[in-house]
């Protein structure tokens, strides 16, 4: 049956299961106790460690038992580090204790830094001594003298002198789905991010059903290359491949020709990688050289994947693509398209919702339900919206409502199917003149000329118009940022009022740990001066 009104519902199966992290674990070494869990993926073979499901819950529940030792259920504990295996550990060893991971993103600096731990009162801190030329350590001790709450940092060299510290006899507590158990901060493409506290519940079954909708089968083998301090690392593919019993390859740190190997050694079957990312793989010179024979599925998210890249990626990468839709106060995944959906619909929408989740568009000045195919703010209830903004009751109450939706600031429009399709940030929404201006449209069409590899349209101030329309352009390799020549292709497509009027070109855009540009970052720094235009 069509609607008549922006607002679907997901399908009923999968059910939304009343379940911890911890049971999650437990069910997937009760299923599969031999099955690996972790493989380490590092460019050194003999450097793979590997963790079986029994190792896993064997040592997550050390680790609980050690932290229970020092502190108690409810407690926030802080972990800085890139992708290794014991930040998972120390994921599924805080679930088990009751208390709540508080994730930093590891190219964070001093002050940033300083802001999470102070914010989040986190009581103790897990990091390793360095990471990409950043001093972490000594970074955290420098925190600690600034951070009241913070009573102890412990460097994973120490891992396993911490996990020994534990006392055997000492009981886990009772953990309830809806306790929290994880702050994650925003991605920050607006400003400084908030940390979003989520639950167990949240968690467990966004994860499931993202990759249930991806196609993942038990004991499939998954290639994770997103940060664990994001929910797409933690969550969809953390929480998600434990579900399935899968086989998780956990990259340390993103490198094409890495990911390209392991999926061949290890016969991946899924993987889930910003639109960057897959490039990345197919430019680099081992791509030809690979089997990619096993992949059967592969998901994107976090910006735009035009038509033909969709079509690019299913060629050559031999897989079904997804796209997935969502934001960290939603556990992530909102809606998502399916791998037998048409590439039209891959690449032009976002799917439908989730299951068990509600999905509205409304108008931005009433609140009142768009009629199908009128643009509007997305919304969402149902299981996975967060408890709140840690310590934040005003912007907590600002995004979500007294029954329950989350206000996603996220321009949408939904057809009559319940597919939607995102038209950009509501803060981002260019008002020229009183004209309104979506800068997706506009990206979508300039991602389809040859020369243009990566951009972003920004609204920039402007005395007469109010605001004017900026292009950020990083060019296609063997091509160089033409204004002339795309300022004619723009013309020749859309009205003239929406074509750029400052064009800049870029090496290299400021992004988020989720792959997504930060345009109030390219906005600062135009205004700084920074940006010279063509």
């Amino acid at each position: 049956m069509s609607l008549e009104l922006s607002l679907a519902t997901g399908p009923d199966t999968p059910s939304v299961r009343d379940v911890t992290i911890g049971e999650l674990l437990r069910e997937a070494a009760e299923r599969a106790p031999d099955r690996l869990a972790i493989i380490q993926g590092v460019p050194d073979l003999e450097r793979r460690r590997t963790w079986t499901y029994a190792q896993l819950l064997a040592e997550a529940e050390d680790v609980a038992r050690a932290l229970l030792d020092a502190y108690a259920p409810g407690d926030h504990i802080a972990v800085w580090a890139q992708n290794i295996p014991e930040w998972v550990v120390l994921e599924f060893g805080v679930a088990l204790a009751g208390m709540v991971i508080v994730t930093v993103n590891p190219a964070y600096q001093q002050s940033e830094l300083n802001y999470v731990l102070t914010q989040s009162k986190a009581k103790c801190l897990f990091t390793v001594d360095g990471y990409r030329g950043n001093p972490m350590l000594a970074m955290a001790n420098e925190a600690q003298v600034d951070c009241p709450d913070l009573e102890r940092i412990i460097c994973f060299d120490d891992w396993d002198a911490f996990k020994a510290s534990g006392n055997a006899d000492t009981a886990l507590p009772a953990v309830a789905p809806d306790d929290k158990v994880m702050i994650q901060y925003t991605s920050g493409t607006t400003g400084f991010p908030k940390g979003a506290l989520l639950h167990h519940r949240g968690l467990v079954n966004n994860g499931h059903h993202y990759v249930e909708r991806l196609g993942m089968r038990e004991g499939d083998v998954y290639v994770t290359t997103m940060p664990l301090f994001h929910t797409a690392g933690s969550v969809m593919s953390v929480l998600g491949a434990t579900s399935f019993a899968a086989t998780q390859i956990l990259v340390e740190t993103f490198e094409p020709g890495l990911v390209l190997e392991v999926i061949e050694t290890y016969a991946a079957n899924s993987l889930v990688g910003v639109p960057t990312m897959l490039v990345a793989m197919m430019e680099h010179s081992d791509f030809g050289a690979r089997s990619l024979d096993s992949l059967n599925a592969m998901c994107s998210g976090g910006s735009l994947v035009p038509e033909q890249l969709v079509k690019t990626f299913e060629k050559e990468l031999g897989a079904p693509f997804t796209i997935v839709f969502g934001q960290t106060e939603a556990s992530p995944v909102i809606t998502m398209t399916s791998p037998h959906d048409t590439i039209i619909d891959k690449a032009t929408t976002i799917g439908p919702p989730m299951p068990g989740v509600e999905v509205k568009i409304v108008d931005t000045e009433t609140g009142d339900t768009v009629a199908i195919g009128a643009t509007g703010e997305l919304c969402t209830r149902g299981y996975l919206v967060m408890h709140e903004y840690f310590d934040m009751p005003t912007a907590t109450a600002n995004t979500i409502d007294a029954d329950g939706w989350l206000h996603t600031g996220d321009l949408a429009a939904m057809d009559d199917r319940g597919y939607c399709t995102v038209e950009g940030r509501l803060k981002d929404m260019i008002i020229r003149g009183g004209e309104n201006i979506y800068p997706k449209e506009l990206e979508e069409l300039l991602f389809t000329h040859d020369s243009v590899a990566e951009v972003a349209v920004v609204g920039l101030p402007d005395d007469t118009w109010g605001e004017t329309v900026g292009a950020f352009i990083r060019a296609a390799p063997g091509h160089e940022v033409d204004k002339s020549a795309l300022f004619a292709f723009m013309r020749e497509h859309l009205a003239p009022h929406k074509t750029p009027k400052q064009w800049f070109a870029v090496e290299e855009f400021p992004f988020t740990g989720s792959g997504k540009i930060q345009k109030f970052k390219l906005r600062e720094q135009w205004r700084a001066g920074d940006w010279t235009e063509l």
